[in-house]
């Protein structure tokens, strides 16, 4: 039985997560919970964001569940990519039916680097203002590429985008691009091609449907992955993964939520499609396509859903509905 760490964190991470858990169980997947506290509320009481109970308890994990961080978000999700290793983060953008998105043939995949770049923290104050490092290494750029190649060959992707600014940051994007088509010669079946940012942020409002596997450095994959959620619903529906050498940690990528914390009435669509990304990571592929297809027909449908998606339902009704639709199928 795989073990598997559970961190709801703050605001509305226990509701969801409490939602996503009782999916899992509902549909006879049985999993070794162990819990553990990190975020705001620990803070509080403790001092400290994250504690090394936690994050041996990740270490010693299959697999990481994490609901939500408020502010202390950065001292928390990521340290913990960063002690973990956890290099690829993968969002997803996908157009799921009776939403707000602004697409409906969309399908692609984020693949970001998620321990270096500018959110490597190097910065300091210097007598007019201030200063942040930026790393680019060898190393992390051809493990990100590759991982995202291999994610395409995987998932039957048809072509590989890398993004930068290269023309502007010369040497570390200039490093980026070129391990980029240094590597990509390895997958001659896989289109590949690059833009810069700035390009890449127009052409996700203009013809996002272009796009199949994005690959890019930490700060612009952030970026980013934020418009791609605003194209297809809002962060509501938005799972993310965040995968390394040995450990996988699953989150939805909106926040705490402190305004409607505690009301029962937050959408646990992401968390729920964060739990069937760990599904697939752990092999349980049909099960994680099963969640998938019940979320599709639960909003196709219309008929449960939270008041962000049109509705008055509560986090778990909309749980139970999603239950019921994957029962079905």
């Amino acid at each position: 039985m795989n073990k598997i760490a559970i961190i709801p964190g703050d605001g509305i991470g226990k509701e969801v997560m409490d939602a996503a858990l009782h999916v899992l169980d509902s549909i006879g997947l049985k999993f070794d919970y162990k819990f553990g506290e990190a975020g705001d509320e620990y803070f509080e009481k403790y001092g400290i964001a994250l504690p090394k109970e936690t994050i041996d308890l990740v270490k010693s994990s299959d697999a990481c569940l994490f609901g939500a961080a408020g502010e202390t978000a950065a001292d928390v999700i990521v340290r913990l990519r960063q002690v973990m290793n956890l290099f690829a983060n993968l969002r997803p953008v996908k157009s799921y039916p009776n939403t707000n998105s602004l697409f409906d043939n969309l399908d692609f995949m984020i693949v970001r680097e998620n321990t270096e770049g500018i959110y490597v923290g190097q910065e300091e104050f210097i007598e007019d203002g201030a200063v942040a490092k930026r790393i680019i290494s060898r190393k992390a750029s051809e493990r990100i590429i590759n991982y995202a190649f291999n994610y395409a060959m995987e998932n039957n992707r048809f072509k590989v985008t890398c993004v930068h600014k290269a023309n502007v940051l010369k040497k570390t994007d200039g490093l980026f691009k070129e391990t980029f088509y240094n590597i990509a010669e390895k997958y001659p079946k896989i289109d590949k091609e690059d833009f810069y940012v700035d390009a890449t942020a127009m052409y996700l409002l203009t013809r996002p449907e272009s796009f199949d596997v994005i690959v890019t450095t930490n700060l612009f994959g952030d970026i980013l992955s934020d418009e791609g959620a605003g194209l297809v619903g809002g962060l509501g529906l938005i799972p993310s993964a965040n995968i390394g050498e040995d450990a996988g940690l699953f989150e939805p990528v909106h926040g705490s939520a402190p305004d409607i914390a505690g009301k029962g009435i937050a959408n646990p669509i992401a968390m729920i499609l964060s739990a069937g990304m760990m599904l697939d990571y752990l092999g349980l592929n049909t099960e994680a396509h099963k969640i998938d297809l019940a979320i599709q027909e639960v909003l196709k449908e219309g008929k449960v859903l939270t008041r962000d998606l049109g509705g008055n339902s509560s986090t778990m009704d909309l749980a139970n509905e999603v239950i019921d639709k994957y029962n079905e199928i």
